[in-house]
């Protein structure tokens, strides 16, 4: 019913910016989360930031608040994740997911439409 897709990602040096986009296709919804997790090998999916494309409100994890900010373009079903102040500890594999009922913003089991993934990589 929804195709996630996802774009953006690469490597970059500690202390750089990456910006990452991310597009819903199908029958989306008027109103619905779009959230960005990463998974680090060897480690759990944690949640990065989620938008609500209702009213502006938007939730992040406590590890990248004040670096990482989520915004949103609803005329294109279209999130952005800007990164700023990247850290090694950032590198991971980072999904776009989404969802069109609610649900905690930033647990996964509540999405149910995911991306293919993007590496972002950020070297010392």
């Amino acid at each position: 019913q929804v195709q996630v897709v996802q774009s953006g990602g690469g490597s970059v040096q500690a202390g750089g910016s990456l910006r990452l986009s991310c597009a819903a296709f199908g029958y989306t919804a008027r109103y619905m989360y779009m959230a960005w997790f990463r998974q680090a090998p060897g480690k759990e999916r944690e949640g990065v930031a989620a938008i609500y494309t209702g009213r502006p409100t938007t939730y992040y994890g406590d590890f990248v608040r004040g670096r990482f900010t989520i915004s949103r373009d609803n005329a294109k079903n279209t999130v952005y994740l800007q990164m700023n102040e990247l850290k090694p500890e950032d590198t991971a594999m980072y999904y776009c997911a989404a969802v069109t009922s609610g649900g905690s913003p930033l647990r996964e089991d509540d999405y149910r439409y995911w991306g293919q993934g993007t590496q972002v990589t950020v070297s010392s």
